[in-house]
């Protein structure tokens, strides 16, 4: 006789760390888990996918509490993740953690996994001048704002691991791409300095997510900060040369003049980095690589990412055909 399984719901599943949560539970070979699919469209295409694949698909809203509760009821565990970048408020994502928090505790949820960041201001103080303070009182305020909402869970009595992510290198195929000079070199452009950057693949946050609910009741009330590597944006520029096949030049900016890139949210990005580099002891410390390795065996450094995907970045990256520098 099998052991039905538990359900768990989550947020954000036909984003990146939602589904990549949803990816590992529904791909392992024995599924002690369940998953329903929480989402504000499930009529898209990666909601279909995700129905396909054995998910149970139903509509939430963070901005729509009356959609909470339903969604969450009868469920074991949910990951719940938020979008800073959706309006780029502060509050307004705390409002969103907020709601699903109160929601997983009305639901007696048994083990929540929220996925956080690091409180930037306990490295560099709102009184700092380094960086610029933002929304009137953060310094990064896509990382203080989750480390804020910290708050909603514990004092909602919800079990919750706090899963602490980092850089995720996916961001190396968008924002974070190298940018083709008109020389036609590709430059690696951020304001990190020499010192290391932690990153790690989208894919793993979701397996580790999965093997915290596998680890049952050890974890609730735990910090789980993770990485896949550690490395000097230089190095992961060499790196990349190898897999891109042709030079890509690491350009050691100053943050002052990143954050006057004026591209919507250059200031946020700017002091992401800077927080990065200048608090890279602290950060880096706290992901103890082999302790992320005991709950994802499978980890993935920088280059069994690269090598995963190579034919995205060759293609992400390939000269313009219809540059003359590039012929």
């Amino acid at each position: 006789m099998t052991t039905p399984s538990r359900t768990v719901s989550v947020f954000g599943a036909t984003g990146q760390q939602g589904g990549a949560l949803a990816g590992a539970i529904l791909g392992a070979p024995e599924r002690p888990f369940a998953v329903r699919a929480l989402t504000r469209t499930p009529g898209s295409d990666a909601a279909r996918a995700l129905e396909r694949a054995g998910a149970e698909v139903v509509r939430a809203d963070l901005d729509d509490a009356a959609t909470l509760a339903p969604a969450l009821e009868g469920s074991y565990g949910a990951f719940v993740v938020t979008d800073f970048w959706q309006d780029m408020d502060a509050d307004h994502e705390k409002a969103r953690a907020a709601a699903a928090a109160a929601a997983c505790a009305h639901a007696n949820v048994q083990h929540v996994i929220w996925s956080t960041l690091d409180d930037t201001r306990e490295c560099v103080p709102l009184d700092d001048d380094r960086m610029p303070t933002l929304q009137g009182r953060y310094k990064v305020p896509h990382f203080d704002a989750k480390a804020d909402a910290d708050a909603y869970f514990s004092d909602a009595g919800v079990p919750t691991t706090f899963l602490r992510a980092t850089f995720f290198w996916e961001n190396l195929l968008t924002m974070s791409a190298p940018q083709r000079g008109e020389d036609g070199v590709l430059r690696l452009a951020l304001p990190m300095g020499d010192s290391p950057l932690s990153g790690i693949a989208v894919r793993d946050v979701g397996r580790i997510a999965r093997a915290v609910l596998e680890r049952g009741t050890d974890l609730i009330g735990a910090t789980v900060p993770v990485a896949g590597e550690h490395l000097p944006v230089a190095e992961m520029a060499r790196r990349l040369s190898a897999v891109l096949d042709e030079p890509v030049e690491y350009v050691p900016m100053d943050p002052d003049a990143f954050r006057a890139l004026g591209f919507p949210g250059a200031d946020e990005v700017g002091n992401m980095f800077q927080y990065y580099r200048d608090c890279a002891e602290r950060f880096t410390a706290a992901r103890d690589l082999a302790a992320v390795r005991a709950l994802d065996p499978g980890l993935q450094d920088f280059d069994h990412w690269l090598a995963a995907h190579r034919d995205e970045l060759r293609a992400a990256l390939a000269p313009d055909p219809d540059d003359a520098n590039a012929r």
